[in-house]
């Protein structure tokens, strides 16, 4: 199984979350070469992260700004 280092990840908290209701994303874009873009709950940084593809990354913005 392969994995992806994040101890070098630098998180950014998305314009779109809304602390206060309880709904906190963060993703860091600094892994290239990989492309991978990882996300997770900044409630939970010690947590799991989700990790995601260039083309699943464009999806996922493109739904949570509808």
């Amino acid at each position: 199984m392969n994995t992806l280092d994040l101890s070098g990840a630098q998180w950014e908290k998305s314009s779109y979350s809304h602390p206060q209701e309880g709904e906190c994303v963060e993703f860091a874009r600094n892994l290239a070469p990989s492309g991978i873009v990882p996300v997770r709950d900044s409630k939970a940084p010690t947590g799991p992260a989700l990790l995601l593809t260039p083309a699943a990354w464009t999806d996922f913005v493109a739904f949570a700004t509808q």
